[in-house]
C-alpha cells in the first residue's frame, strides 16, 4: 500500500510530522505556515490518491490564500489528533 492511498494512513503520517515539528521546538504559527506551503506544494505536483484527498485538492483550487491558511491549520489538528490515537 502506499501513503497516499489510504486517508487514515496519511493522516497519521501527516500527524507524527507535527508531533516531530513540535518536538523541535517549532511554533504553531511555524507548523501550520509549512502546512500551507505543503498543501501548495500537493496541489500543484500530485494526483490525489482517494476520494478525501480528492475533495481537499477541489477545495484548495477554490480557496483564496487566506482560505488556503485556515485549511492547512485545520488539517493539521486533524492530523496531529489522528496520530495522537
Amino acid at each position: 500500500m502506499e501513503i497516499g492511498e489510504n486517508w487514515h494512513k496519511w493522516k497519521e503520517i501527516l500527524g507524527n510530522a507535527v508531533g516531530l515539528g513540535e518536538k523541535m521546538g517549532l511554533d504553531e504559527e511555524t507548523i501550520n505556515n509549512a502546512a500551507y506551503h505543503l498543501g501548495n506544494f500537493f496541489a500543484n505536483n500530485f494526483d490525489p490518491a482517494n476520494k478525501e484527498q480528492r475533495l481537499m485538492k477541489e477545495l484548495w483550487d477554490e480557496a483564496n490564500e487566506d482560505e488556503r491558511k485556515s485549511m492547512a491549520a485545520v488539517m493539521t489538528r486533524l492530523a496531529h489528533k489522528a496520530s495522537n490515537h
